[in-house]
């Protein structure tokens, strides 16, 4: 059965962010470039109607003012996918974890891989802070929206000025 979705575009200071989402909450952000979009075919009719919340939530973190989101989602994955981005969603503002603070924090330090591949496909980028994975080495590494985005947000989360124009 088709889930039915709607979706938007709003310009953000990384460049449009295109939401997607069902009845049940939000589903996907994709960044311009993003590795691992869905087909834009499957991201429904364009509404703006059901976007407010998001949008108002994303130009609070935008501007600063947001370290937490409290929006419904509802991204679609594997079961294993699912805990990850839970678990992504337990990483503070400002901070970074390592693939293999992750892997451990879902009890399997040996899943650096696994985690590494879901964190990779995690459908609500920003909301769902993916970016705040780095190498064990704190270098940053692969990020779907890629790592000009990636810096850009880590530095406005730890209060940095980024120089970075999208």
């Amino acid at each position: 059965m088709a889930v039915n979705r709607t979706h938007t575009v709003i310009e953000s200071p990384i460049g449009p962010l295109t939401l997607v989402a069902t009845a049940n909450g939000l589903c996907g952000l994709y960044m311009a470039e993003h590795r691992h979009k869905p087909n834009e075919s499957t991201f429904g009719e364009s509404s703006p109607a059901n976007f407010g919340a998001v949008r108002e939530q994303l130009d609070e973190y935008f501007s600063g003012e947001r370290t937490e989101f409290s929006l419904p989602l509802d991204p679609s994955g594997t079961e294993f996918q699912q805990r990850v981005w839970d678990a992504l969603r337990t990483i503070p503002y400002g901070q970074t974890w390592s693939y293999m603070d992750l892997a451990q924090t879902l009890g399997n330090p040996l899943a650096i891989r696994a985690v590494a591949a879901a964190n990779g496909k995690n459908p609500i980028s920003i909301i769902v802070p993916c970016h705040r994975v780095v190498g064990s080495d704190g270098s940053l590494t692969g990020f779907a929206g890629g790592l000009d985005r990636k810096r850009f947000l880590l530095e406005q989360e730890s209060g940095g000025v980024s120089d970075v124009l999208f």
